[in-house]
């Protein structure tokens, strides 16, 4: 047991769970689950369809194995993974990627934070300290996504696509996920943000050994497409708000301008006109479409706590009757 789950006179103070999705990945994973044995008192692989033999190879390794019958996509991976988690009431869930990119020896750099009461995630970020000198197409990628999400988000990372995280129970019990594939990342930013949790980086390695397993661009526009679904749901005015002021704007000011020239010359300017109206047609649909978005979403948050407000309220005798009748 290492020393960072007790205290000087050796009592025990943290349950450290480690949980590692997995997928494919049978050369690695027994490695990355001895490693992490170290600094965990149990370690958990989300085993999410592998085709080879990573779920026996990290059970003979130690690990305990949850397996996904078919692959569900990474997301899902982690939602069984926080979910296990909770389940098992760790104080505190590390999440370490199973293809032996990150080193479980930063384990600890992960949990200080949250131990010491900073954090409520902590992010492992690629791009503290040293910048880590990854294949360029990556890094780039990386770069323009946690771009996008800090935006949409309002929190701000320098990593929000890094696999390595440590998450503390307070956040296992309010983070309430939905993606299945990549793009879940942005997602829990998006939650952290929400929820008022309090996330901290903390510089990592990372080793990349293989190709990437999916096409790069495929990858990145699945992720780019799926952070501004995310953004339309839960920062409408930004996304489309924000641009159908510009927009309406240009189209306003190219309107002036063509009422200048017909001033001056007596001719209609018909090229600089329709684009005028274009601008200003498509600034009105934008700001229409983000109005009505923000009204979705504030009365879906409306009828949310109304709902929560009944829950609180209910007789403890109703709530007794409804659970027998839920059984």
């Amino acid at each position: 047991m290492a020393n960072l789950k007790t205290s000087e006179n050796g009592e025990r103070k943290h349950r450290v769970i480690a949980a590692i999705p997995c997928f494919n990945e049978e050369r690695f994973i027994g490695s990355v689950v001895l490693k992490a044995r170290k600094y965990a008192d149990k370690v958990l692989v989300i085993d999410d369809g592998s085709a080879d033999a990573s779920a026996e190879v990290a059970r003979d390794a130690g690990a305990i194995v949850y397996r996904h019958e078919c692959n569900k996509g990474y997301g899902a991976a982690i939602r069984t993974a926080l979910q296990k988690g909770k389940e098992q009431k760790a104080d505190i869930l590390v999440v370490i990627d199973g293809d032996g990119q990150h080193d479980p020896r930063e384990i600890p750099r992960l949990l200080k934070p949250i131990l010491d009461g900073q954090a409520d995630v902590v992010v492992g970020s690629r791009f503290l300290g040293e910048s880590q000198k990854g294949p360029f197409y990556r890094r780039l990628g990386q770069r323009a996504l946690t771009a996008l999400t800090n935006l949409g988000s309002g929190q701000k990372l320098s990593d929000s696509q890094s696999g390595f995280r440590a998450y503390s129970s307070e956040a296992l019990k309010v983070l309430n996920l939905t993606e299945s594939g990549m793009s879940v990342s942005s997602e829990i930013q998006f939650a952290i943000s929400k929820s008022g949790l309090k996330v901290a980086e903390v510089p990592i390695a990372v080793s990349y050994m293989d190709k990437a397993k999916r096409n790069p661009l495929g990858h990145g526009m699945s992720v780019f497409s799926r952070v501004l679904v995310l953004m339309s749901l839960r920062q409408p005015l930004v996304l489309f708000g924000i641009p159908g002021i510009m927009l309406l704007s240009g189209g306003l000011a190219l309107g002036v301008r063509v009422l200048n020239i017909y001033s001056k010359t007596s001719q209609f300017a018909i090229g600089n006109g329709l684009g005028a109206i274009l601008l200003c047609m498509t600034g009105i649909l934008a700001l229409f479409t983000a109005l009505m978005l923000q009204s979705m979403k504030e009365l879906m948050r409306h009828q949310w706590e109304q709902l929560q407000r009944t829950e609180a309220w209910k007789p403890e005798s109703q709530h007794e009757e409804w659970g027998s009748d839920s059984r």
